[in-house]
């Protein structure tokens, strides 16, 4: 069973993805920026990856973890393709709310929800 199955099935029994959901979740992984402080107070800048995304929110698998309650820049990497006419613009930056975590092995599984929602 691949790992992201293994951390989805151990959130779902321990009650941390109850579906109190406002918009669909889809499950997809992408790679995410997370820029935020952590639990002792220090700023942090960390490539992580989403697990799953909904246009209110989004579960991110990160080496450190932020604060709950705390606010977040979420950035998704831009494309390295010189030409502008065949990519899209970047996305901008997304500010999202650190509301649930879980340790699990070597990352932090972070709920957060987005001050805007992208949908």
């Amino acid at each position: 069973m691949p790992q992201e199955n293994i951390l989805h099935d151990r959130l779902a029994s321990q009650g941390l993805e109850s579906e109190r959901r406002r918009s669909k979740r889809i499950y997809l992984q992408a790679p995410m920026f997370v820029r935020g402080v952590d639990g002792r107070g220090e700023p942090f800048l960390e490539l992580a990856k989403t697990l799953d995304i909904s246009a209110m929110g989004a579960l991110v698998a990160c080496p450190r973890a932020p604060k709950i309650g705390e606010m977040v820049t979420l950035t998704v990497p831009a494309p390295s393709i010189t030409s502008s006419a065949l990519v899209p613009a970047a996305m901008p930056p997304i500010q999202a709310k650190a509301m649930r975590q879980q340790e699990v092995g070597d990352v932090y599984l972070t709920g957060f929800e987005f001050v805007k929602s992208i949908g």
